[in-house]
């Protein structure tokens, strides 16, 4: 099996370790270290890395003043526990970018809001209503 480890940008790793750990209900835990971190599933599969601004001078992760971030990156988890999530939302995001809603090319309920770096995150019931 083949996975992707998609890696973004942040300005606070631990803050937004602890902040994705709260949106997908995952038991908080503190990152390995303050400028890489893995939002990890309770299996063990790597969901999310976050990678701080600047550490080990990657071209694509140099500075947030380069490119705004999430410009052509949308952030899709689906959950189990759609309506715990939409009640954690709530209270990490003043308002959430997208109310829940169905998506009619999924079948599902879904919801979107901006992480503390301003990246799109949309969370999506894993199974159809």
């Amino acid at each position: 099996m083949k996975r992707t480890w998609t890696i973004i940008g942040v300005a606070d790793v631990p803050g937004s370790f602890a902040w994705y750990q709260a949106l997908l209900g995952l038991p908080a835990t503190a990152p390995a270290h303050d400028h890489f971190a893995q939002i990890a599933d309770v299996d063990g599969t790597v969901l999310l890395c976050l990678h701080a601004w600047g550490a080990h001078e990657h071209p694509s992760l140099t500075s947030p003043e380069h490119a705004e971030p999430g410009n052509g990156l949308l952030l899709f988890f689906r959950v189990d526990d759609f309506a715990l999530a939409i009640s954690r939302a709530r209270g990490l995001a003043e308002r959430l970018a997208e109310e829940p809603h169905g998506n009619p090319n999924t079948g599902t309920m879904e919801f979107s809001l901006r992480d503390p770096d301003g990246y799109y995150v949309t969370v999506s019931a894993l199974d159809a209503a």
